[in-house]
């Protein structure tokens, strides 16, 4: 028996001598790939992505009038609550991320691996510094295919999209690095009331730093960035990032010089530039007009709000027909902040609008008929004798031009005046509309009575 064993081993080891062979295993290179997928799958960070794109689209489903309509409005107001609102939450969850290893009482033994502190950190803080923007970026996609039915204009700013994605990686990273610093277990959501205080406050300022805060916003829907703007302030919210984190756990903390100097590099001609980052774009507010008819007024809407001519053309059309051929009505409602004297200036329609339609289209006509009339006469209008009665006289013209229930007249002396102007034909009405147009209608003796 023995010698059976014996032979055995002889055998194996005779095996194990054979050129050729080997009992050992080939060694592979250490890679983070099996780290990063644990780490990318478990924890805070999955939970801060999806945190990210539900908060983006609750507050944006409760503002749709404001923003479904047009590209600008959409872009603007995912700026603000994706940095202001998420922003202190991708803070918070880097922060709450940085800690953990503290929380759990192995931080002394992950500082024993023969790995470099970076190496370590890296796997750790992917989850703060990619789930956030993931989320913002999922959020962001379904607002944008929400809004590209009903926008018309010039398409959305998608490189402000991206840079807002880099700065709520950005912050991710921050909050990782203070984690991994602040030995305090509520460390996570004070620095995330920090964070939203930092990022709102420079909103309420006019200083020309104010647009190196990602959550500033602007309102101007006939303006564009300029090209540089949107990479311009990914590299300052990136380098900052990137600086902190080489400070935090590089071998050599120069290298953290690098992309500190990048940052301030690109927040230069930004804080120089100021409100000019945004330059006035032809495109956006070039005119889109109806064809109209001879004698009627065109209605014109900007390029921004070319879905909605149908809608405003529509809603005017009752006012244009009683305007048609009368001297001195205007050649043109024009939706704009300027306009020649036979022009009249009109309300946006998307700011009454729900999509690409007018909810109330009667409202809307009436208040134009409001702006035809809104003569600035000055304090001497209400202290001149018979103001009252052209008082009357006009909000009987306004009702009749352009009917609205919730506009009509309850003094008795204009609903006097409205029953003689609807009984009117329309020869009889576009006559008085050109004595009433012609009159001087600040004199209240010169405004002629129906």
């Amino acid at each position: 028996m023995s010698a059976v064993n014996t032979s055995d081993t002889a055998d194996t080891s005779d095996t194990s001598d054979t050129p050729g062979t080997s009992n050992t295993t080939p060694r592979t290179a250490p890679s983070l790939r099996g780290p990063l997928r644990a780490e990318l799958l478990r924890g805070v960070g999955p939970w801060a992505g999806i945190a990210v794109a539900v908060t983006i689209w609750v507050v944006m489903y409760s503002k749709v009038p404001q923003w479904q309509g047009r590209w600008t409005e959409t872009t603007d107001l995912l700026r603000v609550v994706g940095l202001l609102l998420c922003g202190p939450l991708a803070v918070a969850a880097g922060c709450w991320q940085g800690g953990r290893e503290r929380r759990r009482g192995t931080d002394e033994l992950w500082m024993s691996f023969p790995r470099t502190r970076l190496r370590q950190a890296l796997p750790a803080l992917a989850p703060a510094a990619l789930w956030p923007p993931a989320g913002y970026l999922v959020g962001a996609s379904g607002c944008l295919l929400a809004t590209w039915p009903y926008a018309s204009g010039p398409p959305p700013f998608v490189s402000l999209i991206a840079a807002d994605a880099v700065a709520l990686a950005a912050l991710g990273v921050l909050g990782f690095v203070a984690g991994r610093l602040i030995p305090w277990r509520l460390a996570a959501p004070v620095l995330g009331a920090v964070t939203y205080i930092a990022l709102g406050l420079p909103t309420y300022t006019q200083w020309d730093i104010r647009w190196l805060d990602p959550a500033t916003d602007h309102f101007y829907l006939w303006d564009r960035p300029v090209w540089w703007f949107g990479p311009a302030s990914a590299v300052w919210t990136g380098g900052l990032a990137a600086a902190a984190l080489l400070a935090y756990a590089a071998r050599r903390r120069v290298l953290a010089l690098l992309p500190l100097v990048l940052a301030v590099a690109a927040a230069v001609p930004i804080a120089l530039t100021g409100e000019a980052v945004w330059r006035p774009d032809p495109e956006a507010a070039r005119l889109v007009c109806d064809n109209g008819d001879d004698g009627t007024p065109q209605v014109c809407v900007t390029a921004v709000d070319r879905k909605l001519l149908p809608a405003t053309s529509a809603a005017l059309a009752g006012t244009n027909a009683k305007l048609r051929g009368v001297p001195g009505a205007p050649t043109r409602w024009v939706d704009g902040r300027s306009h020649r004297p036979e022009e009249v200036g009109l309300l946006s329609p998307a700011d009454l609008a729900v999509r690409d339609r007018l909810p109330d289209p009667a409202y809307y006509a009436n208040w134009a008929v409001g702006a035809l009339f809104d003569d600035d006469c000055g304090r001497t209008e209400f202290d001149a004798p018979g103001w009252e009665r052209a008082s009357a006289i006009r909000s009987a013209v306004r009702q009749w031009l352009a009917p609205h229930p919730n506009s009509a007249p309850s003094w008795p002396e204009t609903v006097a005046h409205l029953k003689r102007l609807e009984a009117m034909d329309a020869e009889q009405g576009r006559a008085y509309l050109t004595r009433y147009i012609a009159a001087d209608r600040c004199r209240a003796d010169e405004v002629p009575v129906p």
